[in-house]
């Protein structure tokens, strides 16, 4: 998976799984978002749009989240075949890439710490993580630009648009200069999840790189 997809994965999974800003933080749209989340499903489409402008993939995909530290995420290439899945089962984080039908594995801990997605803990306050500034209202949506605080972030910035208590489009951009946009659509908060979409088993054949944790 692309660095600005994998990327743009992590920061909305952040936001959708993330910890309630503290209380003594002026209150933006990402804080009237978090309150009261438990469960997410969501779909979204995904385009990633280098330095010149060029259109370089896109795509298609779905989310569930459930609080605290699970979630699974899923990117489906527009025209063709194969895919990246990650999958949060609460000890472990697993990647798996279709298209080299390989399976990474890594414990949940350690990856989510160092990433945007260490929010789906639910544990912390989102300003540890990101400097969070509210912008203009704009489009019909609430707009928040998020900056990592992180050095090694793969992504410098990003835009969040809300519409009321919904997260409806993102905008993340990279070191490189290309902006990956994603639009949800048919969100549903607080619904049911089974606990067998929240878990992952290697397919026969695949190449698995990493020991899960026990």
């Amino acid at each position: 998976m692309h660095k600005a997809i994998l990327a743009a994965a992590s920061l909305a999974l952040a936001v959708f799984g993330g910890a309630a800003p503290a209380a003594a933080a002026a209150p933006t749209a990402i804080d009237r978002y978090l309150d009261g989340l438990q469960t997410l499903r969501a779909e979204f489409s995904q385009r990633l749009v280098d330095a010149r402008g060029v259109t370089v993939q896109e795509a298609q995909g779905s989310l569930v989240v459930q609080r605290p530290g699970r979630f699974r995420w899923e990117v489906r290439p527009v025209g063709a075949v194969g895919g990246q899945l990650l999958v949060a089962d609460g000890r472990n984080l697993w990647f798996f890439d279709k298209d080299l039908d390989q399976v990474t594995v890594k414990p949940a801990d350690a990856t989510l710490t160092a990433t945007p997605a260490m929010l789906l803990s639910g544990v912390g306050d989102i300003r540890e993580v990101f400097e969070v500034e509210t912008l203009p209202r704009s489009g019909g949506l609430d707009w928040v630009r998020v900056v990592p605080r992180a050095s090694d972030a793969d992504f410098r910035d990003a835009r969040l648009g809300f519409e009321g208590r919904e997260l409806r489009r993102m905008e993340l951009h990279d070191k490189l200069g290309q902006t990956a946009t994603l639009l949800f659509s048919r969100t549903q908060r607080n619904a049911n999840v089974d606990p067998a979409e929240l878990r992952f088993t290697p397919p026969p054949g695949a190449d698995l790189i990493g020991t899960p944790a026990n």
